[in-house]
């Protein structure tokens, strides 16, 4: 996507060291030597927020039965502070020819009330990845990546699929074969500095070499933003993202 309506606000905190818990779980933590520093900030949506829609699940009752009031798009989720879910922030550039094993634990999504949980996912290359299928009824999961391997599998009842993807690409979209509303993103990384918008719109990337980076933020509708960032040893700074709509 091209960047659109998009502005960029840098500031600087007071000195420290912090560790992104986010991304020691989805990642695994990394050593580096020199100091670290750590980058944190926010994504906000300015405007009004478009409103969620309701998802029509009756081809699949016991999909539907399993909301007590229907399930909502999840394009673009925001809160009343304008708060931005589901961003992915991410080191483009500025790393060098370092290279990072992948961590030995999997990332895991969801297949649950006929929703992929979480919505956007970010893993690293040649993690694996499993699949879990939560529900009492047939899904079909079909990623539909341009720099990866596609596959494209049914999974009966709480079942569990295994898969990876080798090569880094942001953002793999996903769905489901069997229900068309049913739609979820995967970016992958060959790195463990990236992270994912919660409820907040916050993020930290955390046990960076010092170094000049350039920082993106991805979002399934909104677009790309990117901002060259230069950070010294033990020093973090602040990047705040704000989209506008498009």
């Amino acid at each position: 996507m091209k960047p659109r309506n998009i502005v960029i606000l840098v500031t600087l905190a007071i000195p420290a060291l912090f560790l992104s818990q986010r991304i020691v779980n989805a990642a695994g933590p990394v050593s580096v030597s020199g100091g670290t520093v750590s980058l944190k900030g926010t994504v906000k949506f300015q405007g009004t927020v478009p409103a969620s829609k309701p998802i029509n699940m009756s081809a699949d009752p016991s999909c539907a039965k399993q909301h007590s009031s229907p399930a909502m798009s999840q394009d673009i989720v925001a809160d009343a502070k304008g708060d931005l879910q589901n961003v992915v922030v991410f080191v483009s550039e500025g790393l060098g020819n370092r290279t990072f094993e992948p961590p030995s634990q999997p990332a895991v999504i969801e297949q649950k009330g006929c929703m992929y949980a979480p919505h956007v996912l970010a893993v690293r290359a040649n993690q694996q990845l499993e699949v879990v299928n939560s529900d009492p009824t047939l899904h079909n999961i079909h990623p539909l990546p341009a720099n990866n391997r596609e596959w494209n599998k049914a999974e009966g009842p709480n079942t569990t699929t295994e898969e990876s993807f080798s090569r880094e690409e942001i953002a793999i979209p996903v769905k489901c074969n069997v229900h068309p509303w049913m739609r979820s993103y995967v970016a992958v990384f060959n790195h463990p500095y990236f992270a994912v918008t919660g409820k907040d719109g916050s993020f930290e990337l955390g046990n960076l070499p010092p170094g000049t980076y350039t920082i993106k933020a991805w979002h399934e509708k909104l677009g790309t933003a990117s901002q060259q960032v230069t950070i010294g040893a033990n020093e973090t700074k602040h990047v705040d993202f704000v989209f506008k709509p498009m």
